[in-house]
């Protein structure tokens, strides 16, 4: 536990930033505040939101057997619109939860409860991100554009899910694989089942990650109240729970992949159902790997979900070229 104010790292670090991350070394000292509010000194979460994004891009592409240099404007748009939302959100999570991040030890460095930038400032931050976000939004097509402004609504209610429920983890989900619905929707013009499934798949694979993750604060958790799935499973339950989500979540890509692929393109299916098979491998390595009481070790695997996540994304690559 630490006390409001204190600044438990030196010179602002944040206890739980990559160590040696660029915004401690090289960020001018102005800027270091809110780029720790968006978590820019720790980028697995911007990954974690993009990588959806690209899922549904690089299926949408096979799926049609279309590519186009839109659909590289694309790609970088959802690299830079991740880094800006995935800021936003974070922002937006430490003005609703400065109080208890207070309380709980490995966020009371954040720049917020350590005194770094006022509430105030965080907001216009936030807001700052946001609209710049949206200009990146409006240059892809109108649908697109719809189901990024909807996405605003699981953003904002997200830090406020484990005040509520035992399940937050959902709403982190629901929140952070919207872009395999949005660059589906950006390529083709239309919503289809295949990215419904990526979707499901990706929120499945976000309660596999983020219960990892919660178990880092499971013993603050019980002392100020906060819900997660973490306690909600304990530590007995907690690797079956896992190994359903990583069924889940596989089964369901294997089923947007299916139903992707163009009839009789076999060669392409084989190297697109690769991706969620090399996705399972991955988890089922993170399950070996696996000791809840072990923070440093929960972190690490935690971190560990780009990599899972890139592996779709190779394969699907390499799919466009057959």
């Amino acid at each position: 536990m630490s006390p409001t104010g204190t600044r438990p790292e030196a010179d602002g670090q944040v206890r739980d930033a990559v160590r040696g991350n660029w915004v401690d070394r090289r960020a001018p000292a102005f800027a270091r505040p809110y780029l720790r509010l968006s978590r820019a000194d720790r980028p697995i979460g911007t990954w974690l939101l993009l990588l959806p994004c690209w899922w549904g891009l690089l299926l949408a592409m096979a799926a049609d057997g279309r590519a186009g240099w839109f659909d590289l404007w694309i790609f970088a748009g959802c690299g830079v619109g991740a880094f800006l939302m995935r800021g936003a959100g974070c922002t937006w999570n430490d003005i609703t939860d400065r109080h208890i991040d207070a309380s709980v030890a490995r966020t009371a460095s954040r720049p917020i409860p350590s005194g770094q930038v006022t509430t105030r400032r965080a907001l216009g931050w936030a807001v700052i991100q946001c609209l710049v976000a949206f200009g990146i939004l409006v240059t892809f097509p109108v649908t697109a554009i719809g189901l990024g402004v909807l996405s605003l609504l699981p953003v904002a209610i997200y830090p406020f899910a484990k005040r509520f429920t035992w399940w937050p983890q959902v709403f982190l989900g629901i929140a952070f694989n919207w872009g395999a619905l949005l660059a589906w929707t950006a390529h083709s013009g239309t919503l289809g089942l295949p990215a419904v499934l990526l979707y499901l798949s990706g929120m499945a694979w976000t309660l596999f990650y983020d219960t990892i993750y919660a178990h880092q604060d499971k013993e603050d958790d019980a002392l100020i109240g906060v819900k997660s799935t973490a306690r909600l499973f304990g530590d007995a339950a907690t690797p079956r729970w896992l190994t359903g989500f990583l069924v889940i979540a596989v089964a369901l890509m294997a089923g947007a992949v299916a139903l992707a692929v163009p009839q009789g393109a076999f060669a392409r299916l084989g190297l697109l159902i690769a991706g969620p098979w090399a996705f399972g491998w991955h988890m089922l390595w993170q399950m070996r790997k696996l000791d809840l009481n072990d923070n440093d070790r929960l972190l690490m695997l935690f971190r560990a979900n780009r990599d899972a996540g890139l592996l779709p994304v190779l394969f699907f690559a390499i799919a466009l070229l057959v």
